[in-house]
């Protein structure tokens, strides 16, 4: 871009590859309201998310106060925690939505706060109580992993999507309501890599390649040096792996369904083309078939079943 006003100056960060891969406006004074007779409505949508992130990208950030209000009522005390905005900043132009998974229930709670004075009156409309159990962490979503395998400094954003692709295509995991919920078949997988690959499965061993590897783009490290580095190491490791992993067999799901030959219950198998029903009597008894995944809807068209199906990119659909 050129002919524009003064940037907002911005360290990178160590580590952080220069934005190649990045969607710019070619004129930034395109506003996206003039191009509502050009462009149709998703073009357009597009247009004005990516004007709109750069643009705010280079304005100056949100300032705020972090505020704490203490009420008093007799004996007793009560404290709300939040923020008063004091300078929108970018926000007044985009502002960065966030997963449920992000998001504590006590932060989504607090909120922004309102301009109050010491000494003043307030009225109470009303009083709630609620308790709080521990829970686990929630589930990844697609959003979440990406943000977190940013901030250990996993991958470039070009990865970012292959990755999540491999875990459903694999079925190491699969997509339940936004959320990624590892498979038996992941977790099998994972507990062999941390038993025979422990160093490279760990968090830093990633980062620490992708550094090399930008040592290398640099010229600061040759490229033999590196791949005789790690390969050294790994392929005594693969070795001893090769020698002692058996074939592995993830535990068997059983099901109501009955074998159709033998009468034994059916149980849920993997394979190239993803789970089916096998007979609990193999090898006595071969029987396999389809694992159809009733829904208890009726098709609106022939009145057969409605069943659960995925797409080879891992989507669920009903058909």
């Amino acid at each position: 871009m050129t002919g524009e006003g003064p940037r907002r100056p911005e360290k990178e960060r160590p580590g952080v590859q220069g934005a190649h891969e990045a969607i710019r406006p070619t004129m930034v004074s395109r506003h996206p309201d003039s191009l509502k007779g050009s462009l149709g409505r998703d073009q357009l949508r597009l247009y004005r998310l990516i004007w709109e992130r750069f643009v705010a990208s280079q304005m100056a950030p949100m300032v705020y106060d972090a505020t704490t209000i203490e009420l008093v009522q007799g004996s007793h005390r009560f404290r709300a925690h939040g923020s008063v905005v004091t300078f929108p900043g970018f926000t007044v132009l985009y502002q960065e939505t966030r997963d449920d998974a992000d998001r504590s229930e006590d932060e989504a709670a607090q909120g922004p706060l309102p301009l109050v004075n010491e000494g003043q009156d307030l009225t109470v409309k009303a009083v709630e109580s609620s308790q709080h159990f521990t829970e686990p962490p929630p589930r990844y979503t697609e959003a979440s992993l990406v943000k977190t395998l940013e901030e250990l400094g996993i991958g470039r954003p070009s990865t970012y999507a292959p990755i999540i692709d491999t875990l459903i295509q694999r079925e190491y995991a699969r997509r339940e309501q936004k959320k990624l919920t590892p498979t038996d078949l992941g977790g099998v997988v994972v507990d062999l890599l941390q038993q025979y690959f422990p160093e490279i499965v760990d968090i830093s061993f990633t980062a620490a390649v992708e550094d090399r590897l930008d040592r290398v783009e640099e010229a600061q490290v040759g490229w033999r040096e590196v791949l005789s580095d790690f390969y050294r190491p790994f392929s005594e490791e693969l070795k001893r792996a090769d020698q002692d992993i058996e074939k592995v067999s993830v535990p068997s799901e059983e099901t109501d369904e009955v074998c159709s030959v033998c009468g034994r219950p059916m149980v849920v198998k993997y394979g190239r083309f993803g789970k089916f029903l096998a007979c609990s009597g193999y090898p006595d008894c071969k029987n396999t078939q389809a694992l159809v995944e009733k829904t208890g809807g009726i098709c609106p068209k022939c009145g057969a079943d409605l069943v659960v199906r995925r797409s080879k990119r891992g989507r669920t659909f009903y058909g």
